[in-house]
């Protein structure tokens, strides 16, 4: 990754927009990435002063984008400890997605009755923004254009406190789909899945669509825990050494 005093850059894809936006944003955006990738460790430390020099910025919007990311869910502040890194666990998996597994069978139920011809269309279309993003390989833009599927059906629900905490939930739940699409190759599926949900909607047959939902959240749950479970396995390993 090439870093210069006065100017971020880094390898991802970067929003055209982060010219125009706050330092402080430009900065959580970068952080965010670095954590969704794993350059920034579930319980790393995030110190001011290093990371404002890394990036060449002053401490302050640094300071701003860790209150961003605990916002957001992405970082924790400990007791005199100081800004970490939130860690991933089977409890904090359990809960989010329990949590995701309510409101969306909620929106799915609800969509399923609502939803119009032209926006079961775009529904459709956002998949196909999935399917392309699948096959360039971009897990980040898989991640982004699922959680856009999604909260369009959030949208057709007509419940905008619903959409409201789904919203805000956003970051961490991308956090953890991206957790799953990193470490499975089996992405057609999601595109299956997604298809699936569409053809229910087009039936009316909110049963059907509510089943369908239940096993695409899942199937991440598993995958995800998985995922954690070999992870800890590898951490054992070297503890022992």
């Amino acid at each position: 990754m090439m870093m210069t005093k006065k100017v971020i850059e880094y390898d991802y894809k970067q929003d055209e927009n982060d010219a125009f936006l706050p330092l402080r944003d430009t900065v959580f955006n970068q952080l965010r990435l670095q954590i969704l990738h794993g350059e920034l460790k579930p319980g790393e430390r995030l110190m001011e002063v290093a990371l404002a020099e890394r990036l060449g910025v002053s401490r302050t919007p640094v300071r701003e984008a860790i209150r961003m990311l605990e916002q957001e869910g992405l970082a924790v502040l400990l007791p005199r400890r100081g800004a970490h890194v939130a860690s991933i666990n089977e409890k904090q998996l359990e809960e989010m997605l329990e949590v995701r597994r309510t409101l969306e069978t909620f929106t799915v139920n609800a969509a399923c009755t609502r939803i119009t011809y032209e926006e079961l269309k775009e529904l459709r279309r956002l998949n196909e923004d999935c399917a392309e993003a699948i096959k360039a390989r971009d897990v980040i833009r898989i991640a982004e254009t699922d959680l856009i599927f999604h909260e369009a059906i959030a949208r057709y629900a007509g419940n905008t406190k619903i959409e409201d905490i789904l919203y805000r939930l956003k970051e961490q739940l991308f956090r953890y789909q991206y957790e799953y699409l990193k470490d499975t190759q089996d992405y057609d599926n999601l595109i299956t899945e997604h298809n699936m949900i569409c053809d229910e909607f087009e039936h009316g047959n909110n049963d059907r669509a509510v089943e369908i939902i239940k096993l695409h959240i899942d199937t991440q749950e598993l995958s995800i825990y998985h995922h954690l479970k070999n992870e800890e396995k590898v951490e054992e390993k070297f503890d022992r050494r």
